[in-house]
């Protein structure tokens, strides 16, 4: 690191750009899935649900579940950080043990999201989940523009962007993993890119709406979308070089090594390899994450006296 940064601080900063665009995330995949269902009223209400669990590696566990059970679960659980409001709760407390990193404006965003958030429930209660949710993608499109425009390009500045990019690696592919692992509860491809904030984008590109596979190829590989797989994991290395780790370092040689496989991939390839790629992606994400915790971080057991003579 170029900065002098306590390692506590690190590491509320990386929590809270993870926890941010996991709120964020999950915000677009229930807007999409909610969308779809209204769209589409013969649906399997329980198969929907059922997939939405899935993405977020939540059990649904054996019953019937229903839309509204996934709300309380996927966006309402203040105590959960699998949630909506849990992880933006954890967001704010991460920000506020960080309150000299982070800039007053990202504080206030977060802060006064946070006390929004118990209206926009009640109201969801009553009209529908669909303003809750708008909130929710608006303030986190908020945050992170706060974090680019009002913080210094130093060590602080990188641990929100590391984070924010190792989460969106994981979330982009849990939603391909369904797609293509779990045949049963997968989503089609047009929600998938809705979920991934990604339908325009895909459509001004390849001039459609996402019916095809190709969309996993957008997803993983384009250059140019920031919530592609490949454009996170640049983000993500570039961040760790400039924090000063080297090409072989744990937390950087993961995510290094999946950003070169994915530069050079081609289209058959992709198609032959996506399963396998998938799980690579999520380990090397997860190996990163742990390098990185282990060196910026580490955990240190409490002293533990000894009895001289024992």
């Amino acid at each position: 690191m170029s900065d002098v940064i306590l390692s506590r601080i690190a590491e509320a900063l990386t929590w809270t750009g993870r926890y941010v665009e996991r709120a964020d995330n999950t915000g677009r995949i229930l807007d999409a899935y909610l969308h779809r269902m209204l769209e589409d009223p013969w649906r399997d209400e329980d198969v929907a649900c059922r997939s939405l669990y899935a993405i977020l590696g939540v059990d649904a566990g054996d019953e019937r579940v229903d839309m509204q059970q996934v709300l309380d679960q996927l966006a309402f659980d203040a105590l959960s950080t699998c949630s909506i409001e849990g992880a933006l709760g954890a967001a704010r407390l991460n920000a506020r043990s960080a309150r000299e990193a982070v800039s007053s404006e990202m504080w206030e965003c977060l802060n006064s999201t946070w006390h929004a958030l118990a209206d926009q429930r009640l109201a969801a209660r009553r009209t529908g989940p669909y303003g809750y949710l708008e909130l929710v993608r608006r303030r986190a499109a908020l945050f992170f523009g706060l974090a680019d425009s009002t913080m210094s390009r130093d060590d602080s500045w990188r641990f929100v962007v590391l984070g924010r990019s190792l989460e969106r690696v994981d979330m982009t592919v849990r939603l391909l993993s369904v797609r293509v692992l779990d045949a049963a509860h997968a989503p089609d491809w047009p929600t998938l890119l809705s979920a991934s904030g990604a339908d325009e984008a895909y459509a001004r590109v390849y001039s459609g709406f996402g019916d095809t596979p190709r969309v996993a190829e957008f997803l993983l590989l384009d250059r140019d979308f920031p919530r592609s797989a490949l454009h996170a994991l640049t983000t993500a290395e570039e961040c760790l070089s400039a924090l000063g780790r080297p090409r072989q370092d744990p937390a950087r040689r993961p995510i290094g090594r999946m950003r070169t496989r994915l530069e050079y991939l081609d289209s058959q390839a992709l198609e032959d390899q996506l399963p396998s790629l998938l799980r690579d992606l999520q380990q090397s994400c997860m190996a990163s994450a742990d390098g990185v915790a282990e060196r910026f971080f580490p955990y240190r057991g409490p002293v533990e006296w000894a009895q001289e003579g024992a």
